[in-house]
């Protein structure tokens, strides 16, 4: 897994305002925290577009206000793709409109939008749908308004003939369902908006430059891809490459149940007074799977890192939700007190990254994470005003390095370098973190042990390692996405990728 320039040595960062769930990634992060690997440099993005729309469903009128945000190229070439995106639409609606669209009671929404761009060129245009991107789960305040974030990436697009491609926004549909009960045996909770910008809006998102010349001349058949991949074509010379379906029995899962003993010391637990009841559920918990990203500061490095980047090949949370509960009644002395532990495990794979050894010495080196497994504590303590949310993840992680080279020099570090022993990352969330199923925001400080077993021949590298990367202060912040549960019927499935931490909700 390589990490991405963008993200080089940039300051660290202290909090982020996305959540990330099961937080074995969030070891990784750690780790992945002190390399930072090269990459290509990013497109020329655009400014945010805000649009008013108006939308409708169930007889209602609702009206919501829609930022997109997505990155495009400078310039294009005739024949070749254009690629935009990442892209995300954020969409403003109130509370009160959500009252009548969610069932009574909901504390949280999962919602995935689809919106409609124009594309157009000289005197051609084809419709591209932008489908189909996520929002992991919202808490839903008392009232004022509800900001829901949904991303994810977007169809390439080939043209014909030199001219400036022009990208608007058009029709949005946003599909609505409540995040409280995700095992619900029908989809009555869900509701879709439709909705239309309103009108004397120009909706333009990005203009791309394709150059003409006495050399640019169409490339193959104008409306044909000369590419791979299934072509869509609304307009002469215009091709809109959507992604392929997948198919429908594909597994939206392909990781195994989350095996290993649970570990529930580091949850808030009940205040002293009565015994609470504690039960572990026959069925061992609900498998499902959910993407995690994050990132990690190394103090002694000065330096954050992208961890499971969403854009490269990013790895899945294995879940089995809600293993065992711990219950106390409000009546009961001692107050109320409820905790819901889920088990997870996460395999990442090898790290390859670059870090400035005591802030001026290049080296390189690649990095495997060896985690334990993670034991997801979310609930509440006491009732009604005095209700206190919590939630954690705990794991316990190791580390070790291998093909280390210092200025492009190999340095052999041998087979066995790595963290004396594992070290316990636990990260919180509080209320940020809304449940095992819709994900949250989670944070921690990690100490990194000393290093040992790094070297050849008689050659003691331990110190090297220690000096530049070990100590305490390592912040971590990790958001997840929506957990799929294949078996339900309102599955939350495919499971989303969640935006970094840091980034703007």
């Amino acid at each position: 897994m390589e990490d991405r320039a963008d993200m080089n040595m940039k300051s660290p960062v202290r909090g982020g305002r996305r959540s990330v769930r099961l937080a074995s990634i969030g070891s990784v992060a750690l780790l992945a925290g002190l390399l930072s690997g090269p990459g290509s440099a990013a497109d020329e993005g655009t400014k945010p577009v805000t649009l008013a729309y108006d939308c409708g469903t169930k007889g209602r009128d609702v009206a919501a206000t829609v930022e997109v945000s997505v990155e495009v190229p400078a310039t294009g070439e005739v024949g070749r793709p254009v690629q935009p995106g990442p892209a995300t639409v954020a969409v403003v609606l109130s509370r009160t409109d959500l009252d009548g669209l969610l069932p009574t009671g909901a504390d949280a929404v999962v919602s995935t939008a689809t919106l409609t761009v124009e594309v157009a060129q000289n005197d051609q245009s084809v419709q591209a749908q932008w489908a189909d991107l996520g929002a992991p789960g919202t808490p839903l305040p008392p009232d004022g308004a509800v900001r829901l974030v949904h991303s994810g990436e977007v169809p390439s697009v080939t043209v014909g003939t030199p001219g400036n491609v022009r990208f608007t926004a058009r029709e949005l549909t946003v599909g609505l369902r409540s995040a409280a009960a995700p095992g619900q045996e029908s989809d009555a909770a869900s509701a879709t908006l439709t909705c239309e910008p309103e009108e004397g809006q120009d909706g333009r998102l990005a203009t791309v430059l394709v150059p003409g010349g006495p050399d640019a001349e169409p490339s193959g058949t104008p409306g044909t891809a000369e590419h791979g991949g299934s072509g869509e074509k609304s307009g002469e010379g215009i091709v809109v490459e959507q992604e392929d379906t997948p198919a429908e029995d594909a597994d939206p899962c392909p990781v195994g149940p989350a095996t290993g003993e649970m570990d529930r010391s580091e949850a808030p637990q009940a205040p002293p007074g009565d015994p609470t009841r504690e039960t572990d559920v026959p069925t061992g918990g609900t498998f499902g799977c959910a993407y995690a990203v994050g990132i990690a500061n190394v103090r002694k490095l000065n330096g954050a890192m992208i961890i499971n980047d969403p854009a490269r090949t990013p790895a899945l949370i294995s879940v089995m939700a809600i293993k065992h509960t711990s219950n106390r009644a409000a009546s009961a002395k001692g107050g109320a007190y409820t905790r819901l532990d889920s088990l997870g495990n996460l395999k990442l794979p090898d790290a390859e990254s670059t870090f400035l050894t005591f802030g001026f010495q290049p080296v390189s080196a690649k990095v495997a994470f060896e985690n334990g497994p993670m034991t997801i504590s979310t609930g509440n303590i006491g009732s009604g005003a005095q209700r206190i949310a919590f939630s954690t993840a705990y794991f316990k992680q190791s580390l070790r390095l291998y093909d280390v080279k210092v200025n492009g020099t190999p340095l052999d570090v041998g087979g066995n370098c790595r963290t004396v022993a594992p070290y316990k990352v636990v990260l919180n969330g509080g209320a940020k973190y809304v449940n095992v199923y819709s994900g949250g925001l989670l944070e921690g400080d990690v100490d990194i042990p000393p290093f040992a077993g790094c070297g050849t021949g008689g050659e003691d590298l331990d110190a090297l390692f220690t000096a530049s990367i070990s100590g305490p202060g390592n912040l971590i912040s990790m958001n997840q996405g929506t957990t799929c549960i294949p078996s339900s019927p309102n599955n939350l499935c495919p499971p989303s990728m969640p935006k970094m931490p840091g980034t703007d909700s």
